[in-house]
């Protein structure tokens, strides 16, 4: 399989994870930290999406994938990859934003539109198979519902005006916002007929309840309440939207994009290119609509076909409880697969100064001949999901309430406490704010089997940002790990010996030869110490690690 030979292609050195204004404020910020303080500590550079032309998600909502203007320049990625530092950029496969050409053609022509089915119709999706209910929705039946999995409440719909007036609801799994720009007194009087004054008084009102969050049909109008059909009307047809909008897969017009995209990707000079949200794509009517087998496959291989002509490695991002073995699944079909375990197991093997658990997982990983892409901390948060089946429920319970302790914030889905999906935190800071903690994770990572990515934050041992979180307002959670660092705050950093011993292991990951693909890799636990051994063509390296005393040890040969 053409995957398999990629995935063995795949360089292990470290792979730096960052947005553009990260570290310094722009994508050349980062390459001159990448050709100084940072040189030779990364094989590898993933950049998040806002590196696109995006509008909200911090990138993760693409309106196109020309490259951000204000953030970086063709010649900014040259210089990163003269250095010989691989590019990972992501492609969002199951969305694109409200603000796309091909949604706001749309928007623009409806029925004529050229893109009239690149977006999932939801009454044409689900005809036949439910209720029709009074907001021009159908509400499924209770044996399709029942296998849906909804990242939020209510049904994953966006409802939009089409140009003749008529609404019709479109699939929307993540975010969306719906806007009423007020109309100014001007604008009243030519649409309304009113008298001047009176207009004025009435845009005073509407702004004030506008910016409440009232939609149209919930305003108080007062003595003006006898022109509330001829002002909701005026008032929808200014409806503006924000969101990301499912793509249909079945189109082939979809499938033009995603060729396009990959290889525009490729032209970027990307090596490998994450699958975002790439379980959610696939939907049929009384299947799921996460991971749905055989389909998420089947859009895999087709995608991998494309993937090839563009010489890209693709990496899908999954995220599934362990018990559900996706990560097997993924491997058997020749690809790099996330290890989503690692953070939490390692705070647990801290925490409790055993190391037996982690090792277990470790050496599942060399038996089953798994290649990983892992991590400690990341622009998602720490997840805890996953861990389900590989750590008692008590255990991973536990976690939750450690970290949160320690100032992280839980991200539940539905509001159920029950099912919980991660918590956001600087990895530093769910470790207690402790430099010997972090160093033995970062320790640990350099030497678990696979590709080590590293997030920005986590290098420069930054705490959690509740400051962001409050500047971002609801939903803003996940700004507590996201802070972007000045150039000062870097030069500082750079200073504490917690950066400077994680530079040490990155670059000694980063240049040692044993640390490669076809390593003979041991792995023994005995409680508190751990030893984790790589041997390849001569070389060594060999990690013993003391997790009661916070000690570490490490021999090169």
């Amino acid at each position: 399989m053409v995957a398999n030979a990629k995935k063995d292609e795949l360089s292990l050195t470290p792979m730096l994870n960052a947005y553009p204004d990260s570290l310094g404020g722009t994508l050349s910020d980062i390459a001159d930290l990448l050709e100084s303080s940072c040189k030779d500590a990364f094989g590898a550079f993933y950049i998040l999406p806002s590196v696109f032309n995006t509008d909200l998600d911090r990138g993760f909502s693409v309106v196109d994938y020309s490259l951000n203007e204000v953030l970086a320049t063709p010649q900014d990625l040259e210089r990163i990859r003269a250095l010989g530092v691989q590019l990972k950029l992501d492609f969002i496969l199951n969305h694109a934003s409200v603000l796309s050409p091909q949604f706001q053609d749309l928007l623009k022509n409806g029925e004529a539109s050229k893109y009239k089915d690149f977006f999932i119709d939801w009454n044409a999706f689900w005809a036949g198979c439910g209720e029709m209910m009074p907001g021009g929705y159908i509400q499924p039946a209770p044996e399709y519902l029942h296998k849906m999995f909804f990242r939020k409440p209510g049904l994953p719909i966006l409802m939009v005006r089409m140009p003749d007036g008529t609404e019709k609801p479109y699939w929307n799994t993540f975010y969306q916002q719906v806007d009423y720009p007020c109309p100014d007194a001007r604008e009243l009087v030519a649409a309304l007929g009113m008298q001047y004054q009176s207009a004025c008084a009435l845009a005073e009102s509407l702004q004030i309840q506008l910016k409440a969050g009232k939609r149209p049909a919930e305003l108080e109008l007062g003595r003006w309440e006898l022109l509330r059909s001829k002002l909701t009307d005026l008032l929808e047809s200014r409806r503006r939207y924000l969101g990301q909008m499912d793509l249909n897969v079945a189109s082939p017009l979809v499938w033009e994009f995603y060729s396009d995209t990959l290889h525009t990707l490729a032209g970027y000079g990307a090596c490998i290119v994450r699958l975002d949200a790439f379980a959610y794509a696939h939907k049929a009517v009384g299947e799921h609509n996460f991971l749905n087998e055989p389909g998420t496959w089947d859009i895999l291989a087709r995608l991998q076909m494309l993937a090839d002509a563009d010489s890209v490695t693709l990496l899908p991002e999954i995220h599934a409880s362990y018990s559900e073995k996706v990560y097997e699944k993924l491997a058997a079909k020749g690809y790099a697969v996330y290890d989503f375990f690692l953070p939490g197991l390692l705070i647990d093997a801290l925490e409790r100064g055993n190391a037996d658990t982690l090792a277990g997982w470790a050496q599942e990983i060399l038996d089953k001949h798994i290649l990983t892409v892992n991590m400690l901390g990341c622009h998602d948060g720490i997840p805890m999901l996953d861990l389900k089946g590989l750590l008692p429920e008590e255990r991973i319970q536990s976690l939750i309430d450690l970290i949160v302790s320690r100032g992280g914030m839980v991200k539940n889905l539905h509001g159920q406490k029950n099912v919980y999906y991660q918590v956001n935190a600087t990895y530093y800071s769910a470790l207690g704010e402790n430099d010997a903690k972090l160093l033995m994770a970062r320790a640990i990572q350099m030497f678990m089997p696979g590709k080590p990515q590293v997030w920005y934050l986590d290098l420069f041992a930054g705490k959690n940002d509740y400051d962001a979180v409050a500047r971002a307002g609801e939903g803003g959670h996940k700004e507590i790990n996201r802070t972007n660092l000045t150039k000062v705050q870097i030069a500082e950093a750079l200073e504490k010996p917690v950066v400077k011993k994680q530079l040490e292991l990155l670059r000694m990951r980063c240049n040692c030869p044993a640390f490669a693909p076809g390593a003979d890799v041991s792995i023994e636990s005995r409680g508190h110490v751990l030893t984790i051994e790589w041997k390849h063509d001569g070389h060594t390296a060999c990690l013993q690690a003391d997790l009661q005393k916070l000690t570490y040890h490490i021999d090169t040969v």
